[in-house]
């Protein structure tokens, strides 16, 4: 293993990330084992994962079904994750979430959808996560209306 990263799943298990992904993967019943240094939980079982991955510290969260089933969808998924890892690490853990989530705010007022204004999911690599890219909005004002809108539509 690099040092590099070795460091970086050092800094996610004292920023209390890595644990908190843990306990989401004991608590979707997934199937731990390590993939190019991630702990990668495979046939996870949460609600609020409607994502091909999600990476919680150093630990990447596969529902319903295995990493090389998610790779064939999207062969550079792992190395989105990863990418994922890191910046939790450098967001120092948990403030990570609510940063992804206003994040994902702006992205889904800027375009319409939750990857494509989101500076994570952009600095990530949008291809490499299987996102595509849709162009942003002009004005922001419009992003809001649309947003309200389908908020109250549901």
């Amino acid at each position: 293993m690099q040092k590099s990263v070795l460091i970086r799943d050092i800094a996610n298990v004292m920023n209390l990330s890595t644990p908190l992904g843990l306990i989401a993967a004991l608590l979707g019943r997934g199937k731990l084992r390590r993939h190019r240094g991630l702990f990668v939980a495979e046939n996870v079982k949460l609600p609020l994962i409607n994502a091909s991955a999600m990476t919680v510290g150093s630990v990447v969260l596969i529902p319903g079904r295995t990493v090389e089933e998610a790779q064939r969808q999207i062969p550079t998924l792992m190395a989105h994750e990863d990418e994922h890892a890191w910046q939790y690490a450098y967001c120092l853990g948990l403030p990570f979430v609510p940063l992804y989530m206003g994040a994902m705010l702006w992205s889904m007022i800027r375009s319409g959808d939750r990857a494509s204004a989101n500076h994570f999911e952009l600095q990530a690599g949008l291809e490499t996560g299987g996102y595509r890219h849709n162009p942003t909005r002009m004005p922001v004002r419009q992003g809001i209306k649309n947003l309200v809108s389908a908020t109250l539509k549901r």
